[in-house]
């Protein structure tokens, strides 16, 4: 067995400890406070069941009156905190069946974070690593599965994900409440809250974070209509779940996929699903690595959702977890710093206030440097939310660590991308089914 093969199973093996042993404390916690829950807890609750909800406004503060509303029945949502606006819906709801589907298909917990209708980062709660805790700046709290994969979803992108909206699979356990409790974020959709859980974010932002629990069993109808400047738009809704199924038409020489590889795809595809199109997602180790989102040309997304792996890796070197900053540099301050000490376009104003932040101001990584350690990101699988028109996104993955592949096909130029594909031994799965999502 190789070092790497035999790393992933160490790796996957003690990822099923976690969720097994994490399970037998939460069923612990769960009988222990199930009475904690009194009648008027749940008086609450029915409460906070409408079948319809007024809103401040919609997407902007000019757009009075604004509502959500069921055509039959109640909401599926009930409001436990706070006070959801039009865009927090969108986003509480698309994130919400992207990890629900992650977690059916998965079989793991999942978390996603979101901004503007689109995913930040999505993941599974897998075992973090020491410099992935470091990175995500998480390695002082003791962490879940569930708050495992919100570390990583959040990690993915986490300049973007300031400010996000997040979508938990399973029942909100006391570390992810603890997790979320101190970022900077909007609100929170899941299933359900251990009551100690629901108390911690019952007092973020004063009292005011958007605290949403779904119904898991529900189920909307098979069609969906959006109205747009007067005219109403009917569809069958997709209700497509990617799979194992849509990786088995393998046209490229190289048909090798392991099962890691197997499970980033399958991520990937989830994710593009509920990403504005176009659409490239990167991803590895269970998570969403980088995201170009809502591009018009597919191969800008590609540079994009490149450009935001190497950041991802980037951060993981070892200067970068290890920059001197002062006492009073805050969170998010530092997030914004190393991101500042990658880059190599600040002006002379910026690099003097950046410098500031440090007690000794640190050398930057060379360029030869960020080459020599992104070599090492291999392994990387990328997923389409439609077929390649060219062979130029190939070429310019496989310059990022990309091994691994799944687009839906059926572009003219298929034998040309095949033949990238097979110039890089990069294995390429033909899924057949198209994602776009507007």
């Amino acid at each position: 067995m190789s070092l790497i093969a035999f790393t992933n199973a160490v790796v996957k093996a003690a990822s099923f400890a976690q969720v097994h042993e994490w399970q037998a404390i939460k069923s612990t916690r769960r009988n222990r406070s199930h009475n904690t829950l009194h009648n008027k807890e749940e008086h609450s609750l029915m409460e906070n069941q409408h079948t319809e909800l007024t809103l401040r406004y919609g997407c902007n503060p000019h757009q009075k009156p604004a509502r959500v509303y069921a055509k039959q029945g109640q909401l599926p949502f009930q409001v436990l905190n706070g006070a959801p606006g039009y865009i927090n819906l969108l986003d509480a709801l698309n994130s919400w069946q992207l990890v629900r589907e992650l977690r059916q298909s998965l079989n793991l917990p999942a978390a996603a974070s979101f901004k503007h209708v689109s995913p930040a980062g999505a993941a599974l709660g897998l075992l973090l690593s020491d410099t992935l805790k470091q990175a995500y700046a998480v390695e002082d709290l003791e962490l879940s599965p569930l708050a495992s994969a919100y570390a990583r979803a959040r990690g993915a992108d986490r300049q973007a994900s300031y400010g996000d909206w997040a979508a938990l699979s399973d029942i909100v356990d006391v570390p992810t409440a603890r997790l979320i409790s101190r970022e900077v974020s909007d609100g929170v959709i899941a299933p359900g809250y251990e009551p100690e859980a629901l108390e911690i974010l019952r007092k973020k932002r004063k009292g005011s974070y958007i605290v949403l629990q779904i119904d898991p069993n529900y189920e909307p109808e098979e069609m969906e209509t959006r109205e747009v400047f007067g005219v109403t738009f009917e569809q069958k809704r997709n209700n497509i779940t990617p799979s194992a199924e849509h990786l088995k038409d393998i046209p490229t020489r190289n048909k090798h996929l392991p099962e890691s590889a197997q499970r980033d795809l399958i991520l990937s595809l989830i994710t593009l699903k509920y990403t504005q199109s176009n659409s490239i997602c990167f991803a590895y180790d269970g998570q969403a690595i980088g995201i170009g989102a809502g591009g018009q040309s597919r191969i800008m997304c590609t540079r994009v959702a490149a450009a935001k792996a190497a950041d991802w890796y980037l951060r993981l070197h070892p200067a970068a977890l290890s920059l001197p900053f002062k006492a009073s540099v805050k969170r998010q301050e530092r997030v914004n710093a190393v991101d500042a000490y990658l880059r190599e376009d600040l002006t002379p104003i910026e690099e003097k206030e950046w410098e500031q932040l440090f007690e000794t101001v640190p050398p930057r990584l060379t360029s030869q440097e960020k080459e020599e350690w992104l070599s090492g990101l291999k392994g990387v699988s990328l997923g389409s939310d439609g077929f390649f028109p060219f062979r130029d996104n190939i070429d310019f993955a496989a310059r990022y660590g990309v091994s691994y592949i799944v687009q839906p096909g059926a572009s003219l130029r298929d034998e040309d991308v095949v033949t990238a594909c097979d110039a890089y031994d990069i294995v390429m799965a033909m899924a057949g089914i198209r994602l776009f999502h507007h």
